[in-house]
């Protein structure tokens, strides 16, 4: 019988002006060091995204944000860092950093299904339709 595994997540953002602190959620990071378990999932709403700033670069945006994918699959071609082991790799993505990608704090769960659960944030955090 499957137990509950202590995992680990954070938002991935877009953040276009950091100093008005405004963002865009575009993806989610999970980690569960039971199961050696680091996943990160992206989309870009493009029109959102361009009508929220239509001044960024989004070949280099959709460029870094498969950037931090790669790292948490361990990835060698993303560089050194995704030659870290998985833990260490989870702390370098969820930093704090003053750029326009960003990741909110980190918050803990319980689940029995690792890679539903990352579907399940992804879809609650990041494809959830607006309010009405």
């Amino acid at each position: 019988m499957p137990g509950n595994h202590l995992f680990e997540y954070a938002v991935i953002r877009i953040v276009p002006r950091v100093e008005r602190e405004e963002f865009l959620n575009v993806g989610v990071i999970l980690y569960c060091k039971d199961l050696q378990y680091l996943q990160a999932k992206v989309t870009v709403d493009e029109a959102r995204l361009q009508a929220f700033a239509s001044y960024l670069d989004m070949e280099e945006l959709k460029q870094n944000l498969e950037a931090l994918v790669k790292i948490s699959q361990g990835d060698h071609s993303a560089g050194e860092i995704a030659k870290l082991e998985p833990a260490l790799r989870f702390r370098w993505l969820t930093a704090a950093r003053s750029t326009i990608v960003q990741t909110s704090k980190v918050h803990p769960g319980l689940c029995t299904d690792i890679d539903e659960t990352l579907n399940r944030l992804f879809s609650q955090l990041v494809l959830a339709p607006t309010a009405k």
